[in-house]
């Protein structure tokens, strides 16, 4: 049975397995919103996002260990990782405390911003090349965004805080995809929650807030879950460009929509369903595209 199944997987293209890998990180992502909006209630989020880097780090210590140890971290690239590491508290921070504030389908749509600023990042950096029906699809994504936040009036702060942070992780994961070349998914990740505990735990001393036996256990939740979606992303990445893998990430608006309505009664108007359905078209339409492709580059697309 492990066998056909084994068999199964080596068979199924690479750019598929990305799509799945992202998929899955979308779920656990949404699990670990739907923790930190919940703790955030009775905790301050410095606090949490301090939490979710530490308990991160102690979830995968056993397998650096089993991976040798601190050979399995060394590294030639711990430039590139210390900025890493910094983008990755500025972008927690800053989307840990949207979250907290927001409602949990508008700061989920506000994510979706990312691919604005990761085709561009993506063409700067990594020298992607992106075709027109990519362009095509990422924008109606984007007109998509636009439907479900139907932004009118004043915006406050934090709608700007999650825009930040949206950018931020675009940095973040264009220095995941240059390093993902060569380091392995648990490198990427002890870097990034030993320097996300280490730079994050002097600001908790300004608000701490001993958590009860109960918020430890979900806030271990939260951990684990954020370390899977990290883990998941990495995975896409090595098997796909940036731009292909971030757009998968429009699926989440439709767990956050149904976790805001049964956990915190937040009901999504109907602009945001039709805006996700819009999302939706553009996200199958860009995972469609790339399968029938196999993601060849030697493949000379006209359209």
């Amino acid at each position: 049975m492990m066998k056909s199944i084994y068999t199964f997987w080596a068979s199924v293209p690479k750019v598929t397995k990305a799509i799945f890998w992202a998929l899955l990180a979308t779920v656990f992502m949404t699990a670990m919103s739907v923790l930190i909006k919940y703790l955030g209630s009775s905790l301050p989020f410095v606090e949490v996002a301090w939490f979710r880097a530490f308990f991160g780090l102690i979830i995968i210590s056993p397998f650096i260990i089993k991976r040798g140890g601190i050979k399995a971290v060394y590294t030639h690239k711990i430039g590139i990782h210390l900025v890493r590491g910094v983008l990755a508290v500025m972008a927690m921070l800053s989307g840990f405390y949207a979250v907290t504030v927001l409602p949990l389908t508008l700061v989920t749509t506000l994510g979706f911003s990312r691919p604005l600023f990761m085709i561009p990042l993506a063409i700067f950096f990594l020298h992607e090349i992106v075709k027109a029906r990519r362009w095509s699809a990422t924008i109606i994504g984007f007109i998509g965004i636009l439907i479900a936040i139907r932004p009118s009036g004043e915006l406050e702060p934090a709608v700007f805080i999650a825009l930040f942070s949206s950018f931020v992780f675009a940095l973040v994961m264009i220095t995941t995809k240059k390093l993902s070349s060569t380091e392995a998914p648990t490198t990427l990740m002890f870097y990034q929650g030993f320097l996300s505990s280490l730079f994050i735990a002097p600001l908790c001393l300004f608000y701490w807030i001993t958590p009860s036996l109960y918020e430890f256990i979900l806030l271990f939740m939260l951990a684990i879950f954020g370390s899977l979606s990290v883990n998941c992303t990495i995975r896409a990445l090595k098997l796909a460009d940036t731009t292909v893998v971030s757009p998968i990430e429009y699926i989440r608006i439709i767990f956050a929509s149904f976790a805001g309505f049964v956990i915190f009664m937040e009901i999504p108007s109907i602009w945001t369903l039709v805006g996700g359905m819009v999302i939706i078209f553009s996200t199958v339409y860009i995972a469609y595209r790339e399968s029938r492709l196999g993601y060849d580059k030697t493949f000379t697309d006209i359209n």
